[in-house]
């Protein structure tokens, strides 16, 4: 961990930046692009009233579409990723709130094409489809459109949806600012006694700290500073699903949860029924937690105990080079194209490697068609980060795939089908790791790691997604969100989801208020189910070989050509039936066993 103050964007060396200038060269060449985006907005318009003309007036106002979009895209893809390198940087807020200004104005220009196309007749269009070769393109794009008529309004009223864009993301917008520029906590104590800013980069590492005082100061100051804001951050997160719940009964769905599954075609019930099955496979947890209690020997194990190491001894320091040799051999299962194309992009400007002051916290991997991905870190010396740096490869990996492959069109694969990507990536990393390290406290130390993606990425994400399920059926049934009635919720399922073995803080009622991800409905839940789906898929990899790489390298170059519980089946896993996240629960109940016997009879000092 770095000591004292972080760095500014300029201390950062070239060599662990990602290399923006392969979108714009200059502002100057943004400019440029964002007038001629007005431009297309404004021919895009001239298509009103026609799209049912002809099969070749309806072709080209998809292909204007798709020129409209791709550069949209790039314009805002990169003022935010510029954003997100300084929050604090005047100019790139300026650039993304007028990124975001113009993305509202292209969905208004554009917003007639999807009423209008519902008003020309099936057969009609069909008939197009034969009549106009390059319509074959947007056959599945048709088919989507077709299956939606019953949600989509008039051409006045999408036009105005699409203007209200801008506003209805005010609460994402400002929990961002608030959480990323504002909010600032105590200076927590290290364990030599020195004084450390606390900053959301740095938390995880205090609650893996080897001194208990550590992790429950840095717990304190965190959560007290959520605390000392919850009136404001309960009205915020209050707002963002009242959005939710608003667009929903505006397109007349019956609910926001199915009005979000909806375009993933995915039933309801694969929702359910993960919360069901996660819920019916809750004791294994317990007992993770009752070994995790008896290894740290605690009398009682708190919630700024649970993501300690509990091999204490070891020590394990990983430098960002380190890292990436590591997961270069780990994955080497996926073949020789993949892990070369892969350290290629890391040595071609790929990813932003470090924390810097004013950076977005946390990893995510984006990009725009047309120009390769881009991953944000903010790599600690840990073996964490080089998984996470192994999940936001599989991220880019999967964009690489796609949009070489793909037309602009369905080239943005869906979130249900990326978070198969990434966790492939981890779960070939930790099964190498596993087979290599003879170590026997490493081993129990990668034990305890894999247990917790498994914890942090099934159970904790179930748990989140049945928060937002509560949540945004209290709203639908017409109660407020206040931050009491907040709290009693996340406490209760923190009750029902750690079990008798852990103490539940009164702080930990206040993480709702941390979450980003809550800002963006129904979304946790996918990683939960890609977990499952990249463990099916990394049993068949490492079983069967070259035929399970070949149909998953396949999947990858598929982006959104098909809805994803269709890609997963091509790839091997059936997401419809609840037999991938038992056998990942399964997986984790043997892994805990794995854990126990090698745990026999010790306890950390």
């Amino acid at each position: 961990m770095n000591k004292g103050n972080l760095p500014t964007r300029k201390e950062i060396p070239d060599q662990y930046k990602w290399r923006l200038e392969d979108i714009y060269v200059s502002v100057e060449a943004w400019e440029q692009d964002f007038r001629r985006a007005l431009d297309l907005a404004t021919r895009i318009e001239s298509y009103k009233g026609k799209l049912g003309a002809s099969a070749r007036t309806l072709f080209e106002a998809f292909q204007l579409q798709d020129r409209l979009e791709a550069l949209n895209e790039k314009l805002y893809t990169y003022a935010h990723m510029r954003r997100d390198e300084d929050n604090t940087n005047p100019v790139y807020q300026a650039l993304s709130d007028r990124a975001e200004s113009l993305s509202a104005q292209v969905q208004a220009a554009a917003s007639f094409m999807l009423p209008e196309i519902l008003t020309v007749p099936e057969q009609t269009l069909e008939q197009f489809l034969q009549e106009e070769a390059g319509l074959g393109l947007y056959r599945f794009v048709l088919e989507k459109l077709v299956r939606q008529k019953p949600h989509v309004l008039s051409a006045a009223e999408e036009q105005l949806i699409a203007r209200a864009s801008e506003v209805t993301q005010a609460s994402a917008n400002i929990f961002k600012m608030f959480n990323n520029a504002d909010l600032t906590f105590t200076p927590v104590k290290d364990e030599e006694g020195n004084e450390v800013e606390l900053t959301h980069g740095r938390y995880l590492q205090f609650m893996e700290s080897k001194d208990r005082r550590v992790r429950r100061e840095a717990f304190d100051s965190l959560y007290g500073s959520y605390s000392r804001f919850r009136n404001t951050l309960a009205a915020t997160l209050g707002s963002s699903i009242k959005k939710d719940v608003f667009y929903a009964r505006a397109r007349r769905y019956p609910s926001a949860l199915e009005a979000s599954l909806f375009v993933d075609n995915v039933p309801v019930e694969v929702y359910d029924e993960l919360i069901h099955t996660v819920r019916k496979n809750l004791e294994p947890f317990y007992r993770y937690m009752r070994l995790r209690k008896k290894m740290l020997g605690l009398s009682e194990l708190h919630m700024y105990d649970i993501y300690t190491p509990v091999v204490k001894e070891v020590n394990w320091h990983i430098t960002y080079p380190e890292g990436v040799e590591m997961m270069r051999e780990g994955l080497a299962p996926l073949g020789d194209a993949y892990v070369e194309t892969m350290i290629q992009g890391i040595n071609e400007g790929w990813v932003d490697v470090f924390e810097n002051k004013g950076k977005t916290s946390g990893a995510y991997s984006w990009g725009p068609y047309g120009t390769h991905p881009y991953v944000l870190l903010n790599y600690q010396d840990n073996l964490d980060n080089v998984f996470t740096l192994a999940h936001e490869m599989g991220h880019a990996m999967h964009s690489y795939y796609s949009y070489t492959t793909q037309p602009y069109v369905y080239a943005h694969y869906k979130i249900f089908t990326a978070e198969v990507a990434s966790t492939v990536n981890e779960s070939l990393l930790v099964q190498y790791l596993l087979e290599k390290v003879k170590d026997r406290d490493k081993k129990m130390y990668l034990l305890n790691h894999y247990l917790e993606q498994f914890r942090g990425t099934v159970y904790r994400q179930t748990m989140f997604a049945e928060f937002e399920k509560i949540t945004h059926e209290r709203v639908e049934a017409g109660e407020a969100l206040t931050p009491e009635l907040l709290c009693s919720i996340y406490h209760q399922l923190n009750l029902d989801y750690y079990g008798p073995d852990v103490v539940v803080d009164n702080e930990i009622d206040m993480e709702w208020a941390r979450i980003p991800h809550f800002y963006n409905a129904f979304y946790v839940y996918k990683y939960a189910t890609g977990f499952s789906a990249a463990t099916a898929l990394t049993s068949l990899i490492t079983r069967d070989g070259l035929p399970a790489v070949t149909r998953y390298i396949d999947f990858l170059h598929q982006g959104d050509s098909d809805y994803p519980l269709n890609l997963l089946k091509s790839a091997g896993v059936d997401m419809t039936t609840p037999q991938a996240v038992q056998e990942c629960l399964d997986m984790f109940a043997r892994l805990v066993g794995e854990l126990e016997d090698l745990a026999v009879g010790r306890t950390v000092d």
